[in-house]
């Protein structure tokens, strides 16, 4: 018997953080060096295998935009409820919205 829930970072993440057999391991390189320019329309879609600029499970499939770099890292500005949140994401956790 347990005797208190864990509430670290990535709990409840067991569907979100999985990948397919066939995606397991790490990505390649050219995930790792994505650029965006101030501006652009992104979306949040985590890589569960690289945990540095891993952004909060609440923010999984949201679309927000690049107001900042902050380091290797983006900072990425999301709508959550009626707040505006900036939030700093690794690129490897970002893909471009196609117009």
């Amino acid at each position: 018997m347990v005797k208190y829930k864990h509430k670290g970072p990535r709990s409840k993440t067991r569907g979100k953080m999985s990948k397919s057999p066939r995606e397991r391991g790490m990505p390649n390189v050219n995930s790792f060096l994505k650029s965006f320019e101030i501006g652009d329309r992104v979306h949040i879609k985590p890589e569960p295998s690289v945990h540095s600029g891993l952004p909060h499970r609440r923010f999984h499939g949201r679309t927000g935009e690049v107001v900042g770099v902050q380091g290797a890292c983006y900072i990425v500005r999301v709508r959550d409820m009626n707040a505006r949140k900036n939030i700093i994401v690794h690129p490897v956790h970002l893909q471009k919205q196609e117009t």
